[in-house]
């Protein structure tokens, strides 16, 4: 992906690459981590439907669910309403199965179901950031740990309920936040520090990694017409990652 002053561009020979599956109804993508998943105002190649759209040579697609920009795995597009609202339907229903893989700080030794309601964090100045808050959205995840090595734990995630950045926010509230997380991965000035001067070699010493290391792997609708799952291959920046710090891989 090319590097432009506002972030970065796709290229027609990358989307071709992130395909995992296409079908008249879908088209599922393994996005890369730092790609945005909502139109810009930079153009077509400047998020993941944009280019989906110029590779499909298609005006419009409908994508049930999205993907943090840091966040890699898997993605799907409906093609037409029909497939969309079928898919739709089974996410407010919940019958939408999600697993992730994540690398997180510390060593994990003992798989826990965190259930407790985020919400807006009170006092925090980056606006996004949500927290554990008595008056929160109801929320449930699990963590289950592969391989914990060097003071880092590879662990499946699966989130039973859709809050934003759940995961992230339950991690840190588990004391194991995610490996580069600019948000919930450390002192706060982090996050404002990055959006200040960039990725600078100090802050990417201090991140470990340029993005946070949150990989959706399975996505799987019960459909009426059948179980439909789609599996995104673990990526390479993580994949090296894991191996510098001699965790197995999943």
């Amino acid at each position: 992906m090319p590097l432009t002053e506002w972030g970065w561009l796709v290229t027609p020979e990358e989307i071709a690459s992130w395909v995992i599956h296409d079908d008249p109804d879908v088209l599922v993508i393994n996005k890369p981590g730092l790609v945005v998943c909502h139109p810009s105002k930079h153009g077509p190649w400047s998020s993941l439907i944009g280019a989906c759209r110029e590779y499909l040579g298609v005006e419009r697609l409908h994508m049930p669910s999205r993907l943090d920009r840091e966040t890699s795995g898997v993605v799907v597009f409906a093609k037409h309403t029909e497939a969309a609202s079928s898919m739709q339907r089974a996410i407010q229903v919940r019958k939408v199965a999600k697993s992730y893989f994540a690398i997180l700080k510390g060593e994990l030794n003992h798989a826990v179901e965190v259930d407790q309601p985020i919400g807006q964090h009170p006092t925090a100045e980056v606006f996004m950031r949500r927290a554990i808050v008595a008056e929160g959205q109801a929320a449930q995840t699990r963590f289950e740990p592969i391989h914990c090595a060097n003071g880092y734990t590879i662990a499946q995630v699966h989130p039973h309920t859709g809050r934003m950045h759940q995961i992230r926010v339950h991690a840190e509230w588990l004391g194991h936040p995610i490996v580069g997380d600019k948000i919930y991965g450390g002192d706060e000035t982090i996050f404002l520090r990055f959006i200040t001067a960039g990725l600078t070699p100090e802050l990417g010493k201090e991140l470990e990694l340029r993005r946070h290391a949150l990989h959706a792997s399975r996505l799987a609708f019960d459909l009426p017409g059948g179980l439909r799952v789609f599996d995104a291959p673990f990526p390479a920046d993580l994949t090296e990652f894991c191996a510098q710090h001699h965790l197995r891989l999943p």
